[in-house]
């Protein structure tokens, strides 16, 4: 297994159409290329669940970080948007040279572009969920790709030179970090209703890339 650096908070839609012509796969996809307003930007229905990050620097509105978090302090992370945060309202949080921060358990709403709060927030620390096992994790049935396949396949993605500073908002990059494990590229997304997966089984067929969505629907 091979994971990338800090973050890939990258591959915008771009970026996924040039690898769409040129990456193969053990088992191509029907699908042909996608134009542009094709990849999936999905919003959620209903409430999700985040568990992640907040993090603000001062003078600056507070992001929910879905991805890597870098080792330092204050930490370094980035993130969408995250409306009806209040520090008043939350224990556990940190400041230190400008920056706030903390790690919680978040109900609200996902539209896209932004996270806004419904439920007040829980310390990850007092956070106790069920665990949820994805069952393409299981070594005892592997995906059907080789990993010089993926592997050439994770490059291609890493190539596409994207980061938050050349888009213009959040929902402009839904992927956050791809890596190869039992038989799957694997790809961490803010938030997946199957559409986006949909979207990888048409351009690199079924079974080659496994979605994982960073928000997960509540209830």
């Amino acid at each position: 297994m091979r994971i990338p650096g800090l973050l890939l908070l990258a591959a915008v839609t771009v970026g996924l159409l040039a690898l769409a012509g040129c990456v193969a796969s053990d088992t191509p996809g029907p699908g042909s290329p996608a134009t542009p307003g094709q990849f999936p930007r999905p919003a959620a229905a209903g409430e999700v669940l985040a568990q992640a990050t907040v993090l603000q620097k001062d003078g600056e509105e507070p992001q929910l970080c879905l991805g890597g978090v870098a080792d330092s302090y204050p930490p370094l992370c980035g993130g969408p948007p995250i409306l009806g945060w209040d520090w008043a309202t939350v224990d556990q949080s940190e400041t230190a040279s400008g920056v706030t921060w903390g790690s919680y358990a978040i109900t609200g709403t996902w539209d896209a572009t932004a996270f806004t709060v419904t439920q007040p927030p829980a310390p990850l620390s007092l956070y106790d969920p069920l665990a949820q096992i994805d069952p393409r994790l299981d070594e005892a049935t592997p995906g059907p790709s080789e990993e010089s396949t993926l592997l050439d396949l994770q490059d291609e993605l890493n190539a596409a030179d994207y980061s938050p500073a050349t888009a213009s908002d959040w929902s402009e990059m839904p992927i956050l970090s791809n890596w190869t494990q039992n038989g799957y590229l694997w790809v961490s997304v803010i938030y997946d209703d199957g559409s986006i997966q949909r979207f990888f089984d048409d351009q690199f067929g079924a079974g080659v890339v496994a979605v994982q969505s960073a928000l997960q629907d509540a209830g």
